[in-house]
């Protein structure tokens, strides 16, 4: 054996660089997570100061312990190899559910308690077990909302977005947007065809889809998808992969998506005309498709906009919005993403702003680039949106040099 304590890197070789303590942190996160999930919420609701009777203490934490076993078990069961579709619902419930009552078990257990002793109500005892009852009424209508808020069709966002570019005969092009439909375990067969008719009362010249289409193979989840044919658009249907599809043979996606009449913009563009103005229409795989080992699949920007003219204005669809950083540099007037779902229960919408640098919304990057990223159309795991709604985006393209009349 080597000791390899006193080894020093060859000269003129750079030492590996030290990760920060968050990072370090970061790989132990799956296995702390959901100890504190259940565990927190437990000592909260049942050893904070209650002094319940014997039987519904240990009936209340045998509640927590089968549900700190049972949600691993099940997310294992329901995403690992065996993917078993009823598994996967039982976590990515528990998972939504162990979240919302950590959540405020952690915000009223503090907050509520302080203010009750400064109103000076009730004993500890009292006021501990008033915590418990809103802590517990809290989350179940955050809950009920939540997965009403989830399994709605989602509501229409409208805003019109100025490209400085863009030529006035392209004045008014309506661009629809849906990502992140992620069809799954949960049937959403009527949900997905409810979805497009909605899509289609907005007269789109061109809808975009911008990845994490479903949770599962194109083959599994083909019926959910199927809807997504009925799609209008006076110009294009366009789509491009997400980081979801990379988990679950991403060219069976691609190739429905193409036979299903969309185009899949895999690092190549297309281009809309209109009133002798035209606009480039680009796309690039996600930035997880080379690690992905799927032959050609990779996120390349300058593939995708070779041979276009670079004087024509060029909206982008990439799934993730850090890719605007690549968009700006390229001079893109606009990108198209998803991926963050708006956070999609909150306060995870912190977390999500750690690897993003946008969360919902229009923002600008660099002198030109403007990037929308949609909170998403359906939801991923946990069957809940907690003050993250999901939404259709329709975009009406504005010229500087539109006529008065528009």
């Amino acid at each position: 054996m080597t000791d390899t304590s006193d080894i020093r890197p060859a000269e003129g070789e750079a030492p590996a660089p030290r990760r920060s303590l968050p990072h370090r942190l970061l790989r132990y996160l799956p296995l702390v997570a959901p100890v504190l999930l259940w565990a927190v919420p437990c000592w909260v609701l049942l050893y904070g100061g209650q002094h319940w009777p014997p039987p519904v203490t240990l009936a209340g934490t045998a509640l927590f312990v089968l549900g700190l076993a049972g949600m691993p078990l099940a997310m294992t069961r329901g995403h690992g190899r065996r993917q078993q579709d009823g598994a996967a619902i039982i976590g990515d419930t528990l998972l939504g559910a162990s979240w919302v009552l950590f959540t405020w078990s952690v915000l009223l257990g503090v907050v509520l308690r302080l203010a009750l002793t400064a109103a000076g109500v009730g004993h500890g005892q009292d006021r501990a077990r008033i915590v418990t009852w809103a802590v517990l009424g809290v989350t179940a209508v955050l809950l009920a909302w939540g997965y009403a808020e989830a399994r709605r069709v989602p509501r229409v966002r409208r805003l019109d977005v100025r490209l400085p570019r863009l030529g006035a005969g392209l004045d008014g092009t309506r661009v629809v947007l849906i990502t992140d439909t992620h069809y799954g375990p949960l049937d959403r067969t009527r949900w997905s065809a409810r979805v497009c008719e909605t899509v289609n009362t907005l007269e789109a010249d061109l809808v975009c889809h911008t990845g994490d289409i479903a949770d599962g193979t194109a083959e599994r989840r083909r019926a959910q998808a199927l809807p997504l044919g009925t799609v209008r658009a006076t110009r294009a249907r366009v789509y491009v992969t997400g980081n979801h599809e990379y988990y679950s043979e991403a060219q069976g996606w691609v190739d429905l998506m193409d036979e299903l009449g969309w185009e899949p913009l895999r690092n190549r563009h297309l281009l809309l005309e209109r009133g002798g103005d035209t606009l480039v229409v680009a796309g690039v795989d996600d930035v997880t498709a080379e690690s992905s080992g799927l032959a050609g699949h990779r996120a390349h920007l300058a593939g995708a906009l070779d041979g276009a003219d670079p004087g024509l204005p060029v909206l982008l669809l990439a799934h993730q919005p850090k890719f605007v950083d690549r968009a700006a540099a390229a001079g893109v007037d606009l990108q198209l993403s998803g991926h963050t779902h708006g956070g999609q229960i909150w306060p995870f919408h912190h977390l999500v702003r750690l690897d993003q640098p946008a969360l919902a919304g229009l923002s600008r990057h660099g002198a030109r680039t403007l990037l929308y990223t949609s909170r998403g159309t359906g939801f991923w795991g946990p069957p809940f949106r907690v003050f993250a709604p999901s939404e259709i985006t329709l975009l009406v393209l504005r010229s500087p040099n539109r006529p008065a009349s528009s």
